[in-house]
């Protein structure tokens, strides 16, 4: 009665992508933190190269996560 109702293949397959994104977002957002808040410090103590490449990374991170929240709401808006 209930594998009439429920697919367990889209269940397993919605369960398994919300954890990789889950667990991505909160890793691009987590680098974001660390690559802005590393870019400060290095660029207070002279270091320019080592703050620029943070920056970048971080900023890459950034644009990372606010794709995945476009994406996100692309996805709903098309279901």
């Amino acid at each position: 009665m209930i594998g009439a109702i429920v697919d367990g293949g889209e269940l397993l397959h919605v369960a398994w992508v919300s954890l990789a994104s889950g667990l991505g977002v909160t890793a691009a957002w987590a680098v974001a933190i660390v690559g802005g808040s590393r870019a400060l410090e290095f660029g207070r103590d002279g270091r320019g190269v080592e703050a620029a490449i943070f920056a970048i990374l971080g900023l890459a991170a950034l644009v990372a996560v606010l794709a995945a929240i476009v994406l996100g709401i692309v996805a709903l808006i098309d279901k």
